[in-house]
């Protein structure tokens, strides 16, 4: 039974090097080399070449090598196997990071001090709210959501979390689904999203929704952060909104198109804060054993962890 390494934009190789440590029984090939399409029982992907799956008469599952499964849900000749994505603690705990630290980022006014100190003013006439003073909502509960909430919490804020269906965590406000969306909004000044992309969350990030959060905050205004899905936000939105005061700053790692074009102005925009979509990166190695530990729970008959249904999009 053979592993399918299928892989664009990436070098296939130090990936086929970690499945063979990890699985040194089993053939792992990669779709660039010639090998017999029915031996595959497995494929790794990452932005697979679309259809190029479609004849793999005994596949059993397909896993994706990185956290989102954009490019599965892409392939319209997907074969009709469970797909399941990265869950990995180290992961996550990257994205808590991130999502903290420009959370505290916009609390202590950094922006504001990295400008003074490039004009060489020296003054301390900047109101600084506690973060128990600073409301945080947090946009999609799975396991990057709920977890940086979590860690928000114990850092102080006022932490809320929205998501499409009921969510419950201990000692948090939720909220879910279109009806408590607004109330969501209204008690928020920092906005943070890990929603994953679907038809129903493309462009979400949009002035109505902005005009929607919180005015009364100790920040001066209300804060984006997405470090969720390029496609959840609608750029020209965020820049208009930034410039007619609708949002005070916003902290964007993603992007409608990446790399982020030379020409587009949220990388010179004084309230913008640009991160190359390296919020949360996958350990590779982790990654492998992971996958690893999928093959060798489903084949001992235990059931499938974290597979996702292409038909809502997590």
């Amino acid at each position: 039974m053979s592993l399918l390494v299928a892989v664009t934009g990436w070098d296939a190789a130090p990936w086929l090097d970690r499945f063979r440590r990890e699985l040194p029984d089993r053939a792992i090939v990669s779709a660039d080399d010639p090998f017999d399409r029915g031996e595959i029982r497995y494929v790794a992907s990452w932005k697979h070449r679309p259809g190029s799956l479609a004849d793999l008469p005994n596949l059993k599952i397909l896993f994706s090598l990185g956290a989102g499964i954009d490019h599965m849900v892409a392939d319209a000749g997907l074969p009709p196997v469970p797909v399941v994505r990265v869950v990995d603690a180290d992961l996550t705990n990257r994205m808590s990071e991130y999502v903290v630290l420009h959370c505290l980022a916009h609390l202590r006014g950094t922006e504001h001090y990295a400008a003074q100190q490039r004009a060489g003013i020296w003054l301390e006439d900047r109101d600084e709210p506690a973060a128990r003073d600073v409301r945080v909502g947090v946009m999609g509960l799975g396991v990057l959501g709920s977890d940086a909430a979590r860690k928000l919490a114990l850092m102080g804020f006022d932490v809320a979390g929205w998501s499409r269906g009921p969510k419950a965590l201990p000692g948090l406000a939720t909220f879910s689904g279109e009806a408590e969306l607004g109330a969501f909004l209204a008690r928020t000044d920092i906005l943070v999203v890990l929603l994953p992309h679907t038809p129903q969350t493309e462009r979400i990030l949009n002035r109505d929704l902005f005009a929607k959060l919180a005015r009364d905050g100790r920040i001066g205004g209300p804060v984006l952060i997405n470090a969720g899905r390029g496609k959840l936000q609608v750029e020209a939105d965020i820049l208009s909104s930034l410039d007619d005061g609708t949002l005070r700053a916003a902290t964007l790692d993603v992007f409608e198109t990446e790399p982020l074009p030379a020409a587009s102005r949220l990388w010179t925009h004084p309230r913008v804060t640009v991160t190359p979509h390296n919020a949360a990166t996958s350990d590779p190695d982790a990654v492998a054993a992971s996958i690893a530990a999928h093959i060798r729970r489903h084949e001992a008959g235990e059931p499938l962890r974290d597979a996702v249904d292409l038909e809502v999009g997590y």
